[in-house]
């Protein structure tokens, strides 16, 4: 599983239909997340909440919070 982090770099997988979860914190700013629920909504890509964002920057391997991430299949 490959995360791509980030509300740009996210938004992007989506509209390319690369994405098959998003994952987004719930502390994250709120237009951020209306955006991309939107999104997501309309690509039927489906979400799963976390609680904040430094628990998803570590769910990604990071060292800092990350608001929102696309998971991509790992391309061989």
């Amino acid at each position: 599983m490959r995360f791509i982090i980030g509300s740009k770099q996210t938004t992007k997988m989506v509209e390319k239909r690369l994405a098959t979860t998003v994952y987004v914190a719930q502390d994250a700013d709120p237009r951020l997340k209306n955006n991309i629920v939107q999104l997501c909504e309309r690509a039927g890509v489906p979400i799963t909440w976390s609680d904040t964002m430094k628990s998803l920057g570590e769910t990604c391997g990071i060292e800092v919070g990350a608001a929102m991430a696309a998971v991509i299949p790992e391309i061989e």
